[in-house]
């Protein structure tokens, strides 16, 4: 079951404008709903599991967890807004904390562990 995580930049500089009018942030959202949806037409992305973090604190960061739906991932990634300070160094290590503690909870990371019943 893979997990994408998708870290969008909500400093107030995405508020920038683009020569076509639009914002920073909505290419970046326009770019992570152009990835669902040309992911979702691959049927080896049924497992497929989607976390969304932006460049506030942690935990207020973390706008959609592994186990929330689809639908609450799009509905965040919508409803993010640019504005604050570019914390890039803390968010990406919430990002990778997160990542980390989803393999520890799944169990993916089994290397070095004896499994006693092949003794």
């Amino acid at each position: 079951m893979p997990v994408l995580l998708f870290l969008i930049d909500t400093s107030a500089s995405m508020n920038q404008r683009t020569h076509l009018g639009t914002t920073y942030l909505d290419i970046a959202k326009g770019a992570v709903e152009t990835f669902m949806k040309l992911r979702g037409r691959d049927p080896a992305s049924r497992g497929d599991r989607y976390m969304l973090v932006n460049f506030e604190d942690a935990p207020f960061g973390i706008k959609a967890g592994w186990k929330e739906s689809h639908a609450t991932f799009m509905t965040e990634l919508r409803n993010l807004q640019a504005n604050g300070l570019t914390t890039f160094g803390q968010s990406l290590r919430t990002s990778f904390d997160l990542l980390n503690l989803n393999r520890l909870v799944t169990g993916i990371d089994n290397y070095g562990q004896i499994n006693l019943k092949n003794i």
